[in-house]
């Protein structure tokens, strides 16, 4: 489309409608970040109510008969449909608009209502190690996440999962992805025995000190913002579980926590999420606010940036080369690292039960865990009552440990109790596309070390920005990663950079 030639007002009107509705949606973002940071523990039925309101409106005016009306104006305009870009956004808002108009109000209701109430039912049962306290709940968001399923109609595969992983990782199922968990979790646990087995001496001893909130605070927020995270358009605060919430232009939260006796862990966790972060901020909100030019691929692509930036930059001896002398400014004396001890303690491997702290090598192994259960309770073969005994007998199997409470087992994660029920597996998948990426990031910048040593990573951000950010929802994930590496998704690279890294360090 010539670019002297002015949108149409059919286009225009639509994407004006997309932004009302985003904004709704925005709202109840914040509502859901103020839920998990600042609500007092009183005001739970309130904003389950709030939020069940909001859903409601955000629903109706995302499915309303007059964006139906634009968007087939739009689809008939020949003219705009040899636009590249504004095809693939009439594509996506199809996919949307077509998806949400088989859901009925009321039931986007009811499932925000109960998502609030569960998220609070949740804390107080993990905090109590109480798992038929959250029992009754478990159940009401799995039986509202199968009808959820079932309103969009029986997918190809004929397995409801499919429908609601669809929703975090579109184009992928669940045989998709046990075709790439099966072959890789005998590797993962072969690995993990050989460096678990190895009698080097790898510790995280030297990051165990005393440091105050504030001091932990004033060293992530150093690091976010050589990452280029842009406080101005973004904040740092404290909850249970981390998270990221891009709730709008210039508008971009993160969380995290300092529970731990090491720093590294509330520094990786911030990383993390400042990964996500940057993601949000490099998307063109500005001007597709609402449009799915504005928002992420996928999940999977998501973590994939949270991922990459955690582990192959935050676990790297070139980030420590900057980083040592940055935690020495910030908590003195008490801190004995260097850049070696340092490299060290961010790459120890153990057995362990939280999957938010897991190392790089069992951190998948958590995933997988995950993803077989919610597969399972979703399909009905695993009733909710024996989701504490299932998940022990397979968390033994698979890394190894008998789990004590089922508050470091079954109820450490949020994810189950605010319906997100088909999102574990983008973790996984997130780790092979960061290291599919981060090896053609290393082809294309050579000299990338030697910057980060320096605490450089303008570079390193400037190609997510141009490769990842900027075209939003344009590309599928499989397509985007075959367009940005040349190259299918594949588990290589990312056994490559555990194998490559770690078996040095263990000598084995």
């Amino acid at each position: 489309m010539a670019k002297s030639r002015a949108l149409p007002n059919h286009y225009q009107d639509l994407c004006k409608l997309l932004r009302d509705a985003a904004t709704l949606g925005s709202v109840d973002a914040l509502l859901n970040w103020d839920q998990e940071t600042y609500m007092p523990p009183a005001g739970g039925a309130a904003r389950a109510d709030q939020q069940a309101i909001i859903s409601a409106l955000t629903h109706e005016k995302r499915t309303s008969a007059r964006i139906g009306d634009l968007l087939r104006t739009c689809e008939s305009d020949a003219e705009l449909k040899s636009d590249e870009a504004i095809a693939a956004n009439l594509r996506l808002i199809r996919r949307d608009y077509d998806r949400a108009t088989k859901l009925p109000t009321d039931l986007v209701a009811e499932i925000a209502r109960t998502q609030s109430l569960s998220q609070e039912a949740w804390k107080h049962a993990r905090s109590n190690d109480d798992f038929k306290a959250f029992r009754p709940w478990l159940e009401k968001i799995i039986a509202l996440m199968r009808k959820k399923a079932q309103a969009y109609g029986t997918p190809t595969s004929g397995e409801l999962y499919d429908n609601l992983l669809d929703e975090y990782e579109p184009g992928m199922t669940a045989a998709q992805i046990s075709a790439i968990f099966d072959p890789l979790r005998p590797r993962l646990s072969a690995l993990v025995s050989d460096l678990t087995g190895s009698k080097a001496k790898v510790s995280s001893k030297v990051t165990e000190i005393k440091a105050p909130k504030d001091a932990q605070q004033a060293f992530g927020v150093a690091v976010l913002k050589a990452m280029g995270f842009d406080l101005d358009a973004g904040r740092l605060d404290v909850t249970t579980h981390p998270f990221c919430s891009g709730m709008a232009p210039g508008d971009t939260r993160l969380t995290t926590r300092y529970n731990s006796p090491s720093f590294l862990e509330p520094l990786s966790g911030t990383m993390h999420e400042a990964g996500h972060g940057l993601y949000e901020q490099g998307l063109p909100k500005v001007t597709h606010f609402g449009q799915p030019l504005s928002e992420a691929v996928s999940l999977g692509i998501h973590e994939s940036q949270s991922r990459m930036w955690e582990n192959f930059v935050g676990r790297s001896k070139a980030f420590w080369s900057w980083c040592t002398p940055v935690a020495k400014k910030h908590f003195g004396k008490s801190f004995k690292g260097d850049v070696e001890s340092m490299y060290r303690a961010s790459n120890v491997v153990k057995r362990s039960f939280i999957r938010v702290e897991a190392d790089e090598a069992t951190y998948n192994l958590h995933v997988m865990l995950r993803f077989e259960i919610e597969r399972a309770l979703v399909s009905g073969d695993l009733p909710a009552k024996d989701l504490p005994k299932f998940w022990n007998a397979r968390f033994n199997e698979y890394l190894g440990l008998k789990v004590p409470s089922d508050k470091i087992g079954c109820l450490q994660d949020v994810h189950w109790s605010f319906g997100l029920v088909g999102y574990f597996p983008t973790y996984t998948l997130g780790n092979l596309y960061a290291a599919q990426f981060w090896e053609k990031i290393n082809r294309d910048q050579p000299d990338l070390e030697k910057k980060m040593a320096r605490g450089d990573f303008t570079d390193l951000l400037g190609w997510l920005r141009r490769n990842i950010h900027r075209h939003g929802r344009r590309y599928e994930a499989a397509e985007l990663c075959r367009k940005v590496t040349g190259k299918d998704l594949s588990p290589e690279p990312l056994m490559r950079h555990l194998e490559g890294k770690l078996r040095p360090l263990y000598k084995v």
